[in-house]
């Protein structure tokens, strides 16, 4: 044992798919500590908050400041506030006025400011642009303007229905976010109902997994029974079985769960029902695949031997048949395993995954994400981290089984 241990983890193939399923699920044990609550808690109003650190404005008022110059701090305020749209508008009214832009590039925010602030008035009336444009045009100058000449910013606070000054804000104030009192940073931002997407990821990956693994037993305990069934017993009983994995062949595994889970109802589609009616819709390959090794093994001299000795069928099965075979159940359960994780997404996108109320999954999250559109918008971290998670998942799972093929097939042998 010992010594397939040893040649198990000198597979490199074995032990990165192995550390990088680890470092997941080592993930899903850890951040949970350092971030406990419920993964599907509303924190944000809006929807598809960027990822970044988010300081309370009330609170960094209130917070003693200190005073900074920074030579600097005046050209990142204007470069953060012209968008690109802004810039590309602005060379726009240049060439409307038929004024020599060769050679400027909009990403230089000096060059492009010095040429507005030489050649923009608010009467200018290009041929060709409309009220509303030259309405733009005007906001885009004020506030350039504004940003540049205000120096401080005056808080007022309501006092039995008066404005009354509270404090002054000078751009030259800086606060420490060590001493905000409330700051949260958001690694992947929020999703579409404001829930924090990273630990929603963390929570999804953990069921998905489960999902997988329950669906992954399943089906290799249905593909195991009736490989070691039809393959050792054989006759009418391998003609019953193989008749119904026949039937299971014909009929397109994912349509099938589809009609299964519609069937079931939302209410009632619970992740471990999800995961046992894709267990029992994927079994067929495993059942084929153990028939085809069991023939292979029925008539080995070992087993002859039980035979004449008395030996019962389920101790022959079971002490001469299945440990020959081991290596190749393990390695059909990862598949499966593989195979559950991927079904559940898939039929989730559909809407017919797991109920939304109770847990999230990768698919519950990739489902949300295209309903609420975060591929058009922009909302990059809505979905992207959910796509490379199953990617690494998957990836590790089948570069385990490729490691372990290696060492057990004597075909793939160095």
């Amino acid at each position: 044992m010992k010594n397939i241990v040893r040649q198990i983890f000198h597979s490199p193939r074995f032990v990165v798919g192995f550390s990088i399923f680890g470092l997941i699920l080592l993930t899903m044990l850890i951040y949970p500590i350092i971030n406990p609550g419920n993964p599907l808690e509303m924190i944000g109003l809006g929807t598809f908050a960027k990822p970044g650190t988010y300081v309370s404005l009330y609170d960094g008022v209130t917070t003693e400041s200190r005073t900074f110059k920074l030579p600097e701090a005046e050209d990142n305020r204007v470069k953060k506030m012209l968008s690109q749209e802004d810039r590309i508008n602005m060379v726009n009214w240049f060439a409307a006025m038929e004024i020599d832009i060769e050679g400027l590039n909009i990403d230089d925010t000096d060059a492009l400011l010095d040429l507005w602030r030489a050649h923009f008035t608010p009467d200018a009336r290009p041929a060709g642009m409309t009220k509303a444009q030259r309405n733009y045009y005007t906001r885009l100058n004020n506030s350039l303007s504004a940003s540049q000449s205000a120096d401080t910013f005056q808080v007022m606070e309501m006092v039995e229905g008066e404005s009354v000054g509270k404090t002054t804000i000078a751009k030259t104030d800086y606060v420490n976010v060590g001493d905000v009192a409330n700051v949260k940073t958001l690694p992947l931002g929020t999703d579409n109902f404001g829930r924090d997407v990273l630990k929603e990821l963390v929570s999804a990956c953990g069921t998905s997994i489960m999902i997988g693994l329950i669906a992954g037993t399943v089906a290799t305990f249905i593909g195991l029974l009736l490989g070691l069934l039809a393959g050792y017993v054989g006759g009418i009983v391998d003609d019953i079985i193989m008749f119904i994995t026949n039937i299971f062949t014909v009929i397109p595994g994912f349509v099938l769960l589809i009609l299964i889970s519609y069937s079931i109802g939302q209410e009632q589609r619970g992740a471990t029902t999800v995961a046992v009616v894709i267990g029992f819709t994927s079994w067929v390959w495993t059942a084929r695949s153990v028939r085809s090794q069991v023939i292979s093994l029925r008539n080995r001299d070992h087993v002859n031997l039980s035979k004449l000795s008395g030996h019962s069928l389920l101790r022959i099965i079971l002490t001469d048949i299945l440990p020959y075979i081991a290596s190749y159940v393990v390695m059909a359960f990862i598949l499966q395993v593989s195979s559950g994780i991927l079904a559940e997404a898939q039929l989730s996108l559909l809407g017919l995954g797991p109920k939304t109320t109770e847990v999230p999954t990768l698919g519950l999250m990739m489902n949300w994400a295209m309903l609420y559109s975060a591929h058009l918008n922009g909302s990059w971290w809505a979905y992207f981290p959910v796509i490379l998670v199953i990617a690494f998942v998957s990836f590790s799972l089948n570069l385990m089984n490729t490691g372990l093929d290696q060492v057990f097939n004597p075909t793939l042998r160095d």
